[in-house]
């Protein structure tokens, strides 16, 4: 019987991301947010809730994130090296807020079912509901459904950020569009693309472990007709004109691609960006303008933006 090790840290909504994605690379076998929003969550006057989430698991504010890591001869350094890192972060303005780590260890058994409890069905936007991979659910008539399955990487699809790039999607896409996501992560937005009826995409990623997991979502999704998985940095040597490019990261580097993303977009093609925390809106905003966008609708969720942008 294997035993894990449950490293816990108590931080910001903001932090979420970036943290998870330090603890990923490190190799953690799968990762729980904790986030008490997720309890009381507008997600827009149409959409539903998570089903069954009890609050006695969450903290009072900030948010926990619970990783596990196999205990092997090398978890400590592991450990030291993921510390450094989620310490580095406030480099890149990002707020950790309690910063506090804890250390536990788990039997195998407990935690393989324990955090099944935070992954519920959620209708994200008009045509689309995500659902873990264990769970029964049977959609409605007009209902599309993404299945994830969260063990793997990255997140379960129902961060603001994704579900405001999802609503985008929903929105822009007519049907036949030739679509780019960059930093796809689990895959989801690329999922959702296909679903809703573009004609391909390409999914890129310079985290393999990334590239591992949106390749299995896709193919749990049957969508692998309309999706390449790619392992690439952002836009290098992407060639070609797409209808559409869709960035869920970090704020500093959508602003730093801007000139890539108008490159490889078509006269009037759209740029759907988000990962943005609000306080850096306006720099996103001066930054697509500059690169010859016009901002189409800028829309928010809890502390997080996401800017639709057109080429003119």
């Amino acid at each position: 019987m294997m035993k894990w090790s449950e490293f816990s840290i108590h931080t910001t909504e903001e932090a979420v991301e970036p943290v998870c994605n330090i603890l990923h690379e490190a190799g953690a076998s799968g990762v729980v947010i904790e986030d008490p929003k997720d309890l009381v969550r507008e997600w827009g006057d149409k959409f539903g809730e998570i089903y069954q989430l009890s609050p006695d698991d969450y903290p009072e504010e900030g948010v926990i994130i619970k990783a596990y890591f196999p205990v092997n001869s090398f978890l400590a350094e592991t450990i030291d090296e993921i510390t450094e890192s989620i310490n580095g972060l406030p480099l890149y303005e990002i707020d950790l807020g309690h910063n506090k780590v804890q250390i536990a260890e788990v039997h195998e058994e407990d935690w393989a079912t324990a955090w099944k409890k935070y992954y519920k069905p959620v209708k994200v936007s008009n045509s689309i509901t995500i659902t873990p991979t264990w769970e029964e659910y049977e959609p409605t008539e007009n209902e599309m459904i993404i299945e994830l399955d969260p063990g793997m990487a990255f997140g379960t699809g129902t961060h603001p950020t994704t579900v405001l790039c999802i609503q985008a999607l929903d929105k822009y896409i007519k049907g036949g569009e030739e679509v780019v996501d960059v930093g796809t992560g689990s895959g989801v937005l690329s999922i959702a693309a296909a679903k809703l009826g573009v004609k391909n995409v390409l999914a890129l990623d310079l985290d393999y472990v990334a590239v591992e997991s949106a390749s299995l979502n896709v193919n749990l999704n049957r969508v692998q007709d309309v999706v390449t998985v790619k392992q690439n940095n952002l836009l290098e040597d992407v060639n070609g004109q797409y209808d559409m490019v869709v960035a869920n990261i970090l704020a500093e580097v959508i602003v730093r691609f801007v000139q890539d993303a108008a490159a490889v977009l078509k006269p009037d093609g759209v740029y759907i960006t988000s990962g943005i925390i609000k306080r850096k809106k306006q720099e996103v905003k001066d930054a697509l303008v500059k690169g010859g966008f016009t901002i189409e609708e800028v829309v928010e969720m809890d502390d997080w933006v996401a800017i639709i942008a057109r080429k003119t």
